[in-house]
């Protein structure tokens, strides 16, 4: 294998990462977050947000939403996504786990939208059914595609016109925020509660929970206590942010990871390839034949994604922040070869 395209975590942590890491190897901290690598991941994060939001470190993106979710939503309540957004696909029945229903919409390109909403709600109109509170988009979203400001304030203003909390899932924020429009700032003003993605975003593990809504935010830590989503070595959970989100890190890791993938996309057009759709992202999903797979599969790794017949077959190509232009380069010319 020359290089794997599956997935953004397959490598342990950004250099840097794991230098701070080997850095406070011999110290003693307090746990369960009380400590001082936590102090400044989230004093480093609200200097962004420029909000004094409440923040949590927790593990991984099923735990941060399961946990969010559930510690938000009363037992009759249900949340709207999109039908290919990660609780729904993804998360092995999580949420519904938790006895909150998943109600899914096509959506536009992985988006939701303010007629979605509106559907839903519509339909949703007495106690005979669950009752819609919350909206959870994805940013990027899980086809690559990104929420521009314009969208995002549109969804946060129909949210509150009706009631519901607007959580965005940030596992492959920095992407997003290197691909568009929306920027720190925005996560604040714009949604009740968000994560910043560490896992698949150059940390060794780890999402930072942040909630803007003051009314959700109460007790919070009971929940991840309740869950088992608290860490006794804390610290170890906020080292990654701590990196990432001082000076512009996590950007810079973004916008590295969607240069690679729209190199890889722009060449792949070129030697005649279509896309299932057109992510701005670092996910790509070129459509292939099952020759073409089959060959790609010796020499590289990458997630099968559709089945739409021999002839064509859609494959998604991740770039992480590992991923250098010369990488693309040995999948483009292995193609070439083998064409």
């Amino acid at each position: 294998m020359i290089y794997s395209f599956k997935n953004d975590y397959s490598s342990i942590a950004h250099p840097l990462v794991l230098q701070k890491l080997m850095d406070c190897q011999n110290e003693q901290n307090v746990g369960y977050g009380l400590d001082e690598h936590s102090d400044n991941a989230k004093k480093y994060i609200k200097e962004k947000i420029k909000k004094d939001s409440d923040i949590h470190f927790l593990v991984g993106g099923t735990q941060a939403n399961m946990v969010v979710i559930s510690s938000i939503l009363r037992p009759y309540e249900a949340v709207i996504c999109c039908d290919s957004g990660h609780i729904n696909v993804h998360e092995t029945g999580a949420i519904e786990g938790q006895g909150h229903k998943c109600i899914t919409v096509k959506g536009d390109n992985g988006k939701i939208t303010t007629n979605d909403i509106k559907l839903v709600l519509s339909i949703h109109s007495d106690c005979h059914m669950v009752k819609p509170k919350m909206v959870y988009i994805s940013n990027a979203t899980e086809i690559g595609t990104i929420y521009s400001k314009k969208e995002l304030i549109d969804l946060y203003n129909c949210c509150k016109d009706n009631n519901l909390y607007l959580f965005l899932d940030g596992a492959r924020l920095a992407s997003a925020l290197a691909a568009g429009d929306i920027d720190y700032e925005d996560l604040g003003r714009y949604t009740d509660v968000f994560y910043i993605g560490g896992t698949k975003n150059g940390g060794y593990l780890g999402e930072a929970v942040v909630i803007n809504n003051k009314a959700i935010a109460n007790e919070f830590d009971y929940c991840v206590k309740h869950f088992g989503a608290m860490l006794a070595k804390g610290f170890v959970g906020a080292i990654p942010f701590e990196v990432l989100m001082k000076d512009d890190l996590y950007y810079q890791i973004g916008k590295k990871e969607n240069e690679c993938a729209q190199y890889l996309a722009s060449e792949l057009r070129l030697l005649g390839f279509k896309f299932m759709c057109d992510s701005v992202t670092n996910q790509i999903f070129p459509i292939v034949n099952k020759n073409m797979m089959e060959y790609l599969s010796k020499e590289f790794l990458f997630e099968v994604w559709e089945y739409r017949s021999d002839d064509e077959i859609v494959i998604r190509l991740v770039t992480s922040f590992t991923t250098r232009q010369y990488h693309c380069d040995q999948l483009l010319n292995y193609i070439k070869s083998g064409q």
